[in-house]
């Protein structure tokens, strides 16, 4: 998959996996890997700046194989986000596949 079409829907990937439950970052790495390539230096940034911008919160918990890990869990902010961006990005689609079909005027 070309390497822009990645980095413009990752966030939204994260987002949308995130609202469904509480990750840790590998594990968003892992299940973002089931769809297409991406490396835990991609899934790190994306994180830290979503968090600074009040989109998650994030706490600790144990872990059987090693040191805690750091879940991400959706504030009110990061499900408005998610709504908007689903939404922009749901207005986009439509508008390409219509391009894409030879609809677009």
């Amino acid at each position: 998959m070309n390497a822009q079409f990645k980095k413009g829907i990752l966030e939204l990937c994260v987002l949308s996996l995130i609202r469904r439950r509480d990750y840790y970052g590998y594990e968003l790495v892992e299940e973002i890997s089931k769809q297409f390539e991406i490396s835990e230096g991609t899934i790190y940034p994306i994180l830290r700046r979503l968090t600074d911008e009040k989109y998650f919160e994030t706490y600790l918990r144990e872990s059987s194989s090693g040191p805690p890990r750091k879940y991400y869990r959706l504030t009110d902010e990061g499900r408005a986000a998610h709504a908007q961006l689903l939404r922009e990005w749901n207005d986009f689609d439509r508008q390409v596949k219509s391009l894409l079909n030879g609809e677009a005027t």
